[in-house]
């Protein structure tokens, strides 16, 4: 196919993408392999990985399929120098792996609380530790972090999901400029509400830990106009490309943040009262 200003520069080059078998992950890696990018899905759910390099190959392109924990440092590492000796080098890493866990603060437990920063936040800080000194070595590559919109608004009902997010931002942002001196690119991926099976199956992909109808969980989500992954793939390349620090996709979302920076007042009264909402649908259902 042809390929896009800017997009050449997937072509012929090696990325691994952890929580590759679906989602963000998924529609990432189709999308790069469209470009030329030899990809690798890293992830525990073989399976659907291996559906997803199916359908990779079906479009002409290549890829891998490696089970991976990425709360497992010896592991990701073991991965890193693995696609390095039989790539001759890695040029992208997107740290994407991730959960969701929902629900009050009153209801979380400590097991909940190290589960989703040992996955959401130290399987970015693994990947990182991982790759940057090889990349670093090699003087240059691309490291891509999954955050959220929530790791730029305060997002109540999913507390601890949100201060994962926030550190994931702040990690990527003060890594970037180090980094840039070695000729190693930083990014952070700031997706909106996006179409993935975690929004139907949080159970899956996380936990809700206040008990929440399905029915309700959906409308709450279909309010904020989700994004179809690969809709938002196409869209996060194009940017990550042209090397921009703090990718906000949907860009409507820009204006939500710029709201909420310059006015914090009524950004936290839209919140609490999005917050007072969804409380009194759970109350009335």
């Amino acid at each position: 196919m042809a390929t896009p200003a800017g997009m050449a520069i997937f072509k012929d080059k090696t990325a691994i993408v952890t929580g590759g078998a679906s989602g963000i992950g998924r529609a990432l890696a189709i999308e790069m392999s469209l470009h030329g990018c030899n990809v690798v899905l890293a992830d525990l759910q073989t399976d659907a990985a291996e559906d997803v390099l199916k359908t990779i190959h079906a479009l002409g392109g290549k890829g891998s399929v490696e089970i991976l924990d990425v709360t497992r440092f010896d592991d990701v590492e073991s991965l890193v120098k693995k696609t390095m000796v039989r790539n001759g080098g890695i040029d992208f890493m997107f740290n994407n792996a991730g959960i969701g866990i929902g629900g009050r603060v009153s209801r979380h437990k400590m097991d909940d609380w190290k589960q989703i920063v040992d996955i959401n936040l130290m399987g970015v800080i693994h990947g990182i530790q991982a790759v940057y000194p090889l990349m670093r070595e090699q003087g240059h590559g691309q490291i891509v972090n999954t955050s959220s919109i929530a790791g730029l608004l305060p997002t109540p009902i999913a507390v601890s999901n949100a201060m994962t997010k926030h550190a994931v931002v702040g990690l990527s942002t003060s890594l970037r400029p180090e980094a840039a001196s070695f000729g190693v690119r930083v990014n952070v991926l700031c997706p909106g509400v996006i179409r993935t099976p975690m929004l139907k199956n949080c159970g899956k992909y996380g936990k809700m830990l206040t008990p929440v109808p399905k029915e309700i969980q959906l409308r709450t989500w279909e309010r904020l106009n989700p994004m179809e992954p690969h809709d938002f793939a196409r869209k996060a390349l194009v940017e990550i490309a042209a090397d921009i620090p703090v990718i906000i996709i949907p860009s409507w979302w820009k204006w939500v943040i710029r709201l909420h920076t310059l006015f914090p007042g009524i950004g936290h009264y839209f919140v609490r009262k999005m917050y007072n909402d969804f409380e009194e649908g759970i109350r009335s259902y």
